[in-house]
């Protein structure tokens, strides 16, 4: 951890969740009584949202979900709920901690094939926790589809049955909560699609593991955080009344023919946007014309009709940040445009057609990009992603999109931004960053174009490559969020400067 990640924003493995907990217990706090704590918390959700009285349905699983959720039931028994408690497997087999939680209750235990979820107020899914790495099959999964069936609302333990807590990822069946109650810290899963749609809101319980006893020298050492202005708002660039357009940071745009002018513009507008002194887009001749009748008047335009023209006007213009890629085209020229951005001493945003040239490539660009002087950012989707890394080891779509991000920037040298409702930011020292701000309202032309400026446009006043992209993906998705459905991309850059006022001082 640094001093610009605070620990509330860490989001813990299941394995450092259980060096958590084991923290804890090493500290004097005995396990049976964090799962006490625990099943208190989940009973207090229970309890504000629904009343003393109506039914109450608690499915358990055999581990300690399970025995969180015996808590919980005894619990709300004891505060007047109609409580029924259904277990997957033998009473007679729970073991430790959760065969304690068991001997506390005193009600029956049924069978899960005999329950009937339509029949509750509310239902609580103890069934399995964020460390499950199988599909949910026979009894079990059957029973998840019937609670989903159901109209009563969920309250999951940890994360919703079937959710895999560190790639948020469901290989079979799962239960669709509408709150889940988790402890200490947030998991990848919680913020990692599917499992983000399928947690609801999400609770984070305090159960008496304080951060000191988990951080610290000689203890768990953090990576994986929450992207939050915390992270990078110290990295944030502060211009003083001294300051001019150069220091603020030129940057340069890489554009392509007449077909293409909208994206590396869009790009360059983003850029001025976030505080860049200048923007120039190099275009192809054919193009000049069009671009120097479409504003904003602040923006230059240069001519290049090949790499080496590119290279010698790039050499011109004081560069503080490159972007190439938005549609810069994929003919030779274009792809020659791309090799001469890699060989310069300007840090570098790739993105669109600058990532289609250099697909199947990987190695060559993390030779480039290890001979550079100067940080390189990546902004693939999905689909770029794949055409850049295949399905070779590490970087499979049925893989975490946390560990093949963190795998791209760890192979590649440069800070990895995997695009999506749940954008992966990566460092090629291990560091990563799950954005949550945003909306489906972004899923239109030429946002992405935007996101590339203002990552170029933040490099360009100096702030650190990893800084820079997560505060951009933040400010790109905080600026979707509050202009809402019926947004375009032009409509973006204009919205930065208003994201920007949000951060917290």
């Amino acid at each position: 951890m640094t001093e610009s990640a605070p620990d509330s924003l860490v989001l813990l493995s299941v394995a450092e969740m259980a060096a958590a907990d084991a923290a804890a217990i090493a500290s004097g706090t005995a396990g049976f009584t964090l799962m006490e704590r625990a099943g208190r918390a989940v009973a207090d959700a229970v309890t504000r949202c629904g009343r003393p009285g109506v039914r109450v349905l608690v499915l358990c699983g055999p581990g300690k979900n399970g025995g969180d959720g015996f808590v919980a039931a005894g619990l709300l028994a004891g505060r007047g709920f109609q409580v029924s408690l259904a277990l997957a497997g033998e009473r007679a087999e729970l073991a430790g901690d959760a065969a304690k939680a068991a001997a506390g209750w005193q009600g029956p235990v049924l069978p899960i094939e005999s329950v009937r979820p339509q029949d509750y107020a509310v239902i609580i899914d103890a069934l399995f926790g964020a460390g499950l790495n199988r599909p949910l099959e026979g009894a079990v999964a059957a029973l998840v589809e019937r609670v989903n069936a159901s109209e009563s609302p969920v309250v999951a333990v940890d994360v919703p049955s079937g959710v895999a807590g560190d790639s948020g990822l469901a290989a079979g069946p799962a239960i669709r909560a509408d709150e889940t109650v988790t402890f200490f810290r947030l998991k990848p899963g919680h913020l990692l699609h599917p499992g983000k749609a399928l947690c609801g809101a999400v609770t984070l319980a305090d159960i008496g593991i304080s951060p000191e006893m988990v951080f610290g020298p000689g203890k768990l050492v953090a990576t994986t955080f929450r992207n939050e202005p915390p992270l990078w708002r110290s990295h944030l660039p502060e211009h003083t009344a001294q300051t001019h357009k150069y220091r603020r940071g030129a940057v340069v745009v890489a554009a392509g023919g007449l077909s293409g002018v909208g994206a590396p513009r869009l790009a360059a507008r983003a850029a001025l946007r976030i505080g860049a002194g200048l923007a120039t887009v190099i275009c192809r001749p054919e193009a000049l014309a069009a671009h120097a009748a479409r504003g904003p008047d602040a923006l230059m335009q240069v001519a290049a009709a090949d790499a080496v023209a590119f290279e010698a006007v790039l050499a011109t213009k004081k560069a503080a940040a490159l972007l190439a890629g938005p549609a810069l085209g994929l003919d030779a020229t274009a792809r020659a445009i791309v090799m001469a951005a890699l060989r310069s001493d300007a840090p570098l945003v790739l993105d669109a057609d600058a990532l289609t040239h250099l697909a199947g490539r990987s190695v060559l660009l993390a030779d480039f990009v290890g001979r550079r002087g100067a940080p390189t950012v990546l902004t693939p989707h999905e689909g770029e992603f794949q055409r850049l890394f295949g399905a070779e080891a590490g970087f499979a779509p049925g893989l975490s999109r946390l560990a093949r991000a963190r795998a791209a920037a760890s192979s590649t040298g440069a800070v990895v931004v995997l695009k999506g409702a749940d954008s992966v930011i990566a460092a090629p020292d291990g560091r990563a960053a799950i954005n949550a701000t945003g909306s489906a309202a972004l899923a239109t032309a030429g946002s992405g174009d935007v996101l590339g400026g203002v990552v170029a446009g933040l490099l360009a006043q100096g702030m650190p490559a990893f800084e820079a992209a997560c505060a951009a993906v933040w400010l790109h998705g905080k600026a979707g969020e509050e202009l809402g459905f019926g947004l375009i991309a032009d409509d973006l850059p204009e919205a930065l400067p208003g994201a920007r006022a949000q951060i917290p001082a």
